[in-house]
């Protein structure tokens, strides 16, 4: 399948509605029962259009996210000055039924493509805190893995925040970069791609899948 590049402004009303005739990273986790927010049975009602997606753009986690994401961003663009950042809000990826809306494009200094993904996270408890020991959490490893199997490229760099409580009320933030090469994810790569392929039949059949949830043991 090749590889589409569209125009559609990210989050706008279009967007929104481009989302139900495909599968996007968000919706990665959830389709392999891995995501703590939603199911892979919630995805499916979306993209059948029997329900709504739940508006969360109130949450307070929600709103700060959005604000930080340029300025993690413009971040990570000073401090690795090895890569060409480029930003495009109205670039949408398609490859058959997935598709891509990337915080950042990245070039190295060979020209070779990747991408970043940029995450500002508050983690709760210690279970929290160690999903990110030398490794992202699952339900965002799956995007990245979604992202690798749309663009083709080579390399993702994942850029986080992560905040905790500090001294005198004022918050700690550390931030971590956590790199990617395609080619030691292709077994991953394949058995999402097959995953979101199953359930994407689900969708076009109209057919109800088999419920998955996360194991809540491991979040």
């Amino acid at each position: 399948m090749a590889l589409e590049v569209l125009s559609i402004e990210h989050n706008s009303p279009e967007w929104y509605d481009f989302r139900k005739t495909g599968i996007g990273g968000s919706d990665a986790a959830a389709i392999l029962g891995l995501s703590p927010w939603r199911t892979n049975v919630d995805v499916w009602e979306e993209k059948v259009g029997i329900k709504v997606p739940d508006d969360i753009s109130d949450k307070e986690a929600v709103k700060y996210g959005k604000a930080a994401e340029d300025l993690l961003v413009q971040l990570f663009a000073l401090d690795c000055p090895t890569y060409k950042v480029t930003q495009n809000k109205s670039v949408v990826y398609r490859r058959g039924f997935m598709f891509a809306s990337l915080d950042a494009e990245l070039e190295d200094d060979e020209n070779v493509k990747g991408f970043l993904e940029v995450k500002a996270t508050e983690p709760r408890s210690a279970i929290a805190f160690s999903k990110w020991d030398k490794q992202v959490p699952e339900y965002y490893y799956a995007q990245l893995l979604h992202y690798f199997i749309v663009t083709g490229w080579d390399y993702a760099i994942l850029n986080a925040q992560i905040k905790s409580e500090g001294n005198n009320g004022l918050p700690r933030t550390r931030t971590e970069r956590y790199p990617y090469r395609r080619e030691a994810l292709k077994e991953d790569m394949r058995y999402l791609y097959l995953a979101e392929k199953r359930f994407w039949g689900y969708v076009e059949r109209k057919e109800r899948p088999p419920l998955l949830l996360p194991d809540f043991r491991r979040n």
